[in-house]
């Protein structure tokens, strides 16, 4: 089951020194816009004290801060749809470009933004809209960023260029960890609460507009201008075409999409803040932890992509999901009993969350390139915005109603959701 034609992408050529360029600042661009969307989970215990009444618990914080993080999720489909829309009619580079800026933007206007105790609940409506226009950004950046990547190389190394913009993604979270590891080992509390989470949404803002300059030497996708000069780009409302001729491939995208969510949002986001929450590890223990799984995920996203291209994306995804499930399991059960293996546990977690490296190249075969842009971004942002906008919550609640090991019961029903997807593909594909 692939979308891909024959002529839709150079079979045989090795990668080139433009290849590399490419995917170099691509991924690079795509580390420091992601570590811009994602560093608002690092700090939600910090927010949901700043930016609501005074007095609430830490649990009820976690999850008010929570919440808002999730309404970035709910934003990524309009986004989403707009800017595939032009991306299938005006060009890809544009809107990869465009994205970034967005990006950039709110982070840094949330860094100098006013708390509660300054505008009381003009606060939190304010750092909501911010996260519903990261939310917008993002939505627009992650389809189009695996798009752009793919359209450049050889076909036979679409996973690995998939896998490399997504590990240029993760690089964002391991950015983002990094930052709140080393600002709680060297700021008490007090100061956090005062100025030290300003900090790093302020170098956000720096990273974005650094990131928007970096696309600047990035060329339009080699796809999208062979379509434009053979005038076979869609005249019909793109997102109309996918759904009235590839519904198939937006179920199963839709499908392996929740399987990432739970890998990235529960795995390596919100572990580290539940740790402290649910476990009472120590700050700078958990986030020290949740850095060493974000550069697992890094590893894990590479050989994610190199497992597509040698064994095919079915077999890749069915390894990884039994994988995640399997490892975040083991990883709750040691928190459970008192964290003695954390730091081996949760990199290995971190490693199987790699299924963040797979998803793209199911994605990017499930779609013609015409109407590419706007296939992966209808699945992926509205899947995304459904379960990533619910698994905040749902999870947050998990934690703490179920033992502890609520995140886990969660990742591992979604992990067998993905093997039956893997199952799905290989049937297909024997049929096909």
């Amino acid at each position: 089951m692939s979308a891909i034609a024959d002529t839709d992408l150079t079979d045989t050529r090795p990668l080139n020194r433009s290849d590399a360029k490419t995917l170099i600042l691509s991924a690079l661009g795509g580390a420091l816009e992601f570590y811009d969307f994602v560093i608002f989970a690092y700090f939600a215990k910090t927010l949901g004290h700043l930016f609501f009444p005074p007095g609430t618990s830490d649990w009820v914080a976690q999850l008010q801060a929570f919440s808002i993080f999730a309404v970035g999720y709910l934003a990524r489909p309009l986004g989403g749809l707009v800017m595939a829309h032009f991306g299938d009619r005006v060009g890809r580079k544009r809107m990869f470009t465009l994205s970034v800026f967005l990006m950039a933007v709110p982070t840094l206007i949330i860094g100098v933004l006013p708390t509660y105790a300054s505008i009381g609940v003009l606060a939190p409506v304010l750092l909501t809209m911010l996260r519903v226009v990261q939310g917008i950004a993002i939505g627009g950046e992650v389809p189009g960023a695996w798009v752009f990547v793919a359209e450049h190389v050889p076909r036979h190394r679409v996973g690995l260029a998939c896998a490399s913009l997504s590990a240029g993604l993760t690089v964002g979270i391991l950015i983002g960890s990094l930052v709140a590891a080393g600002m709680n080992a060297r700021m008490s509390p007090a100061e956090m609460l005062d100025h030290g989470w300003r900090i790093a949404f302020l170098l956000g803002g720096v990273f974005g507009f650094f990131a928007v300059y970096l696309r600047r030497w990035l060329s339009e996708t080699p796809v999208f201008a062979r379509m434009r000069e053979r005038k076979e780009l869609t005249t019909e409302l793109p997102a109309w075409v996918v759904l009235r001729d590839h519904l198939p491939s937006v179920l199963l995208s839709m499908v392996v999409t929740w399987v990432l969510t739970a890998a990235i949002v529960v795995v390596i986001l919100m572990t580290p803040t539940l740790m402290q929450t649910a476990f009472h590890v120590a700050p700078s223990r958990a986030f020290t932890a949740g850095s060493l799984a974000a550069l697992a995920l890094c590893i894990g996203c590479v050989l994610g992509g190199l497992l597509v291209d040698w064994q095919g994306k079915a077999r890749a995804m069915l390894l990884a999901s039994v994988g995640l499930a399997v490892s975040t399991y083991a990883l709750y059960m040691d928190l459970k009993a008192g964290g003695t293996n954390l730091f081996v546990l949760y990199a290995l977690a971190g490693l199987f969350a790699g299924v963040a490296g797979i998803v793209p190249a199911v994605l990017v075969a499930a779609f013609p390139p015409a109407i590419r842009f706007s296939g992966i971004s209808l699945s992926y942002n509205i899947a995304y915005a459904i379960c990533g906008a619910a698994t905040p919550v749902l999870v947050g609640y998990l934690a703490k109603t179920a033992g502890g090991l609520g995140p886990a019961h969660y990742v591992g029903l979604v992990a067998l959701i993905g093997v039956g997807s893997a199952v799905y593909m290989m049937r297909a594909r024997s049929r096909g």
